[in-house]
């Protein structure tokens, strides 16, 4: 039966895990794909992962304007995140891949872009269908709705960091 895991909390290393479990499940011969929510086209950030993982043949699509509170990109990421939804939705349907990583997923669904019942309850009806994938989800504050569908939720916690501690940039290999 198919995983639905989930990243989550307050600390750096979300999306790391969500990457690290889809190059694991690469290793096993699985097709993987990558929706991300929010965040700007990683190409245009010339993201490690992105460019790793695009060598390595897996379909990665981005739905974000960027940081929420810049002007206009509220409305802009709420648009997005509903066309993200239906594509990943079709991703699961097409029973196109063995993995796929939500990664930011939890936002569109605590800022309210997505219904987090209807959300819920379309993985919750459709987990127990032949094909259906194991599911990756990375983001802060995810829903209540959302942990209790889960198999596996770890929440990272920030102890302490180099960015929001002193102010350093983020740095190519680190951050990016």
């Amino acid at each position: 039966m198919a995983l639905i895991l989930i990243y989550t909390g307050d600390g750096k290393g979300k999306s790391s895990a969500g990457i690290g479990q889809l190059v694991r499940a690469l290793g096993h011969g699985a097709r993987c794909k990558v929706g991300q929510f929010i965040k700007e086209a990683p190409e245009a950030l010339h993201s490690g992962e992105y460019e790793t993982l695009k060598r390595l043949g897996v379909e990665w699509r981005s739905w974000g304007a960027g940081f929420t509170w810049i002007a206009g990109n509220d409305e802009k990421n709420r648009v997005l995140a509903k066309e993200g939804w239906r594509t990943v939705k079709s991703w699961i349907e097409e029973r196109s891949c063995n993995l796929i990583l939500l990664d930011e997923f939890t936002y569109p669904l605590t800022l309210g872009y997505l219904d987090v019942g209807e959300v819920v309850g379309y993985l919750a009806e459709r987990r127990g269908d032949d094909g259906f994938p194991h599911l990756v989800i990375t983001g802060r504050n995810a829903p209540e709705a959302l942990i209790a569908i889960a198999d596996m939720v770890s929440s990272i916690e920030q102890v302490k960091h180099h960015l929001y501690d002193s102010g350093q940039k983020a740095q190519p290999m680190i951050e990016f």
